[in-house]
């Protein structure tokens, strides 16, 4: 049983999903404002985070951006939950760190379908044990810790981050569209747009500065990992 924290101030968003998320199975907890979803996250341990942009208090894209900030609560999967009209809220929330989002009125399959998504990556990432650490350079990317070391020094990635480069890192001097990436990180049930890709990749690398430069632009068709070994 997985437990998901839903941080939203809508009492019918609030119960409509408790209901259909507790029916699947998951213990659910409901937050109604930005600083109280701070709160529980930093006293309990939640496998996913339902986050709506529109809060009092704190709203969604700060929640965010703090929670990706804290190493114990970084690479906690969040589906953000945003209105039409968000469009450029999206794209910030992407920036920070969130996974996926779903724009209201939402299909609430279609959510379910996401979040079991989210979760099955999960419990993959707990059988990553026995695939190799990887250290180029000073950049060290751990699957069995699921973390990423810039010079010794802890990076914040996400879940979606950590994927993208390990997969990346090991398959060096490949190119991959940006499709192919969601394909392979298993993300093409998400949101699927040029955009998406290019704003974790942009977020990915600014993370493990100064090896950003490893991941490689190749223009008009994608990105690939340099193959420092190889020249």
């Amino acid at each position: 049983m997985s437990r998901i924290l839903i941080i939203d101030d809508e009492p019918d968003i609030q119960t409509l999903l408790r209901y259909n998320l507790e029916r699947e199975g998951h213990h659910v907890m409901v937050c109604g404002n930005g600083n109280d979803g701070l709160h529980e996250l930093r006293r309990g341990h939640y496998d996913l985070i339902l986050l709506d942009l529109m809060l009092p208090d704190r709203d969604g894209l700060e929640v965010c951006r703090v929670m990706r900030a804290d190493a114990r609560l970084a690479a906690v999967p969040i589906i953000m939950i945003t209105a039409k009209g968000e469009e450029s809220d999206v794209v910030i929330g992407l920036g920070l760190g969130a996974d996926d989002y779903v724009t209201k009125p939402f299909r609430v399959k279609e959510l379910i379908a996401r979040i079991k998504v989210r979760l099955g990556r999960n419990r993959e990432q707990k059988q990553e044990a026995d695939r190799k650490r990887l250290q180029i350079q000073g950049l060290i990317v751990d699957p069995v810790s699921h973390k990423v070391t810039v010079d010794g020094e802890g990076a914040a990635v996400t879940v979606t981050e950590f994927r993208l480069l390990y997969f990346l890192a090991t398959h060096p001097s490949v190119v991959y569209s940006r499709y192919e990436l969601l394909e392979r990180i298993g993300d093409h049930d998400a949101v699927v747009t040029d955009r998406t890709i290019d704003v974790h990749i942009r977020n990915l690398r600014l993370k493990i500065r100064p090896y950003d430069k490893l991941i490689e632009t190749v223009r008009g068709v994608g990105y690939r990992f340099s193959d420092v070994d190889g020249g």
